[in-house]
C-alpha cells in the first residue's frame, strides 16, 4: 500500500471519530470537564486507533488488533462504569459507539474507505436522531407496531413460499411479483407516515404537505380542505401544503415507475417535471399571498403497514393488472386509458405499477406512459374537487390553479418533447 493511500484511509478513521465525538460531545455538552467517558477527542483517537489496528494488521496479523479492540471496550466500560456511579446515567450507546468508531475505522484501514465514510455519517445520524427516534417510539401504537411485525412476517416468511409464476391465462397474477410490489408501495409509504409521526404537532404544513405527499396526497388533500372550514385565515397556506404534497406524488409516480421500467424516465419525466415545477411556483405563490401561516393540522392517514390496508391494495393492483390484460388482448392497447381513467379516481399506485410493468413489451412505452400520465391527472382533478367539495372556497381555488398551472405545463413539457421521444 502507497503511503499517500494509507495516510488517506487514515485520514478516514480519523474523521469518523472526529465526527461520532462532535454529536457525542454536543449532546454531554453540559456535564463538567472530566465528567463524562468521551468527548470529540476520545472519539477522534478512537477511529485514529481502529486505522492503526488495521494498518498494522498487514504485519502482525489479526491477534494485536483483536487485543486492542477487547483493551479499549474494556477501558470504555470501566470509564462508563465511573460516570454511571457519579451520574447515575445508565445509557450504554456512548460505549457501543466507540466501539463502532473503532470498527469504522478499522475498515476504512483494510477495506472500502467509501462505506467506512457512509457508516460514520449513518451512526452520526442515529445518534443524532435521539429525541426523534424516543419520541415515535412513545407515540407509537400498538396497532402500528402490531400491523409492522404482522406485515414484516408476512413478508420474510410467506414471500419466498409464494408461486412465482403467473395463475391466470393472461400472465396477469403473479403472486409473488404481486406482494413484493405491495410490500415496496407500503414501505414507501410508511417512510412519509413515520416523518409526519416524528415532527409532532408543531409540524409546519408545508413540511406537512412534503411527507403527506409520500403516503397519500388525497387524504392530506382532503384533512387540509376540512380544517381550511376551521381556519379560513389559513387556507392559501393549506392550499400551499397541498400542493407541495401533489408535487411530491408525481415525482413518487416518476420515481416508481422508472424504478420497474427505467424506458419510462424520459417521457414521464418529460411531463412530470415541469408539472412538479408548476406545483411548487404555485405553493410558494400561495405562501406568499397568504396573510397568516397556520399550524398543520391532524392528518387522516391510514397507516401504511395496516393489514387490510395492505391486503386491500394487493387486491387493487391484482384487479387493475388483469383487468389490464384482459383488456389488451380483447380490446386493444387503447382499452388502458379507460382504465386509467378509472383507477386515478381511486388510487395511482396501482395503475402506475401494472403499466409500467407492461411497457416495452405488451405495449410500448410511449402509450404506457400515456396511460400513467391520464390516471395522474385524473388525479390531480379528483382532489381539486374534494377542495370544494370540503373545504374553503379559497383553499379550492388556489389548489385548483396549483393544479391546472402543473398540468397544463406538464401537458406542454410531453408534447414538446414527444417528438424526440424513442417508441
Amino acid at each position: 500500500m502507497e503511503h499517500i493511500e494509507v495516510f488517506q484511509r487514515l485520514g478516514v478513521a480519523l474523521a469518523i471519530g472526529l465526527l461520532v465525538g462532535v454529536e457525542r460531545g454536543w449532546q454531554e455538552r453540559d456535564i463538567r470537564a472530566g465528567g463524562r467517558a468521551a468527548g470529540i477527542r476520545t472519539f477522534g483517537l478512537t477511529g485514529f486507533l481502529g486505522g492503526i489496528a488495521g494498518t498494522l494488521q498487514s504485519m502482525t496479523g489479526p491477534f494485536l488488533p483483536a487485543t486492542i479492540a477487547v483493551l479499549l471496550g474494556a477501558i470504555y466500560i470501566a470509564g462508563k462504569w465511573q460516570e454511571t456511579k457519579e451520574n447515575e446515567d445508565y445509557s450504554i450507546t456512548s460505549v457501543v459507539a466507540a466501539l463502532v468508531v473503532f470498527g469504522l475505522g478499522f475498515l476504512a484501514a483494510v477495506g472500502d474507505i467509501v462505506t467506512a465514510a457512509a457508516g460514520g455519517v449513518a451512526t452520526t445520524v442515529i445518534l443524532a436522531a435521539r429525541h426523534s427516534l424516543h419520541g415515535f417510539l412513545r407515540g407509537l401504537t400498538w396497532v402500528e407496531l402490531r400491523s409492522a411485525l404482522v406485515l414484516l412476517a408476512m413478508t420474510v416468511i410467506a414471500l419466498p413460499l409464494l408461486p412465482n409464476r403467473a395463475l391466470d391465462p393472461w400472465g396477469a397474477l403473479n403472486p409473488y411479483s404481486l406482494w413484493l410490489l405491495t410490500i415496496t408501495i407500503a414501505a414507501l409509504s410508511f417512510a412519509g407516515y413515520a416523518a409526519i409521526r416524528l415532527m409532532g404537532p408543531g409540524r409546519g404544513v408545508l413540511l406537512a404537505g412534503a411527507a403527506g405527499g409520500l403516503v397519500s396526497s388525497t387524504a392530506l388533500t382532503l384533512s387540509f380542505a376540512r380544517y381550511s372550514a376551521q381556519a379560513p385565515e389559513g387556507a392559501r397556506h393549506l392550499a400551499a401544503g397541498a400542493g407541495i404534497a401533489g408535487a411530491l406524488s408525481f415525482a413518487r409516480v416518476l420515481v416508481i415507475a422508472s424504478a420497474l421500467s427505467f424506458t419510462l424516465l424520459a417521457p414521464l419525466a418529460a411531463a412530470l417535471v415541469p408539472a412538479i415545477i408548476g406545483f411548487l411556483a404555485a405553493a410558494l405563490f400561495s405562501v406568499w399571498r397568504s396573510e397568516t401561516a397556520t399550524k398543520a393540522p391532524e392528518i387522516d392517514l391510514k397507516n401504511p403497514f395496516e393489514l387490510t390496508t395492505v391486503i386491500s391494495f394487493a387486491l387493487l393492483l391484482g384487479l387493475i393488472s388483469l383487468v389490464s390484460k384482459i383488456a389488451i388482448e380483447y380490446v386493444g392497447p387503447s382499452a388502458l386509458f379507460v382504465v386509467a381513467a378509472i383507477s386515478g379516481l381511486v388510487d395511482v399506485d396501482a395503475i402506475t405499477l401494472s403499466t409500467a410493468r407492461l411497457a416495452g413489451s405488451t405495449i410500448d412505452v410511449i402509450k404506457a406512459a400515456d396511460v400513467i400520465l391520464i390516471a395522474v391527472a385524473v388525479n390531480a382533478v379528483t382532489k381539486v374537487v374534494l377542495a370544494f367539495t370540503a373545504g374553503r372556497r379559497e383553499y379550492a381555488m388556489a389548489l385548483g390553479l396549483a393544479s391546472v398551472v402543473a398540468v397544463a405545463l406538464g401537458a406542454i413539457g410531453y408534447f414538446a418533447a414527444r417528438s424526440f421521444l424513442p417508441a
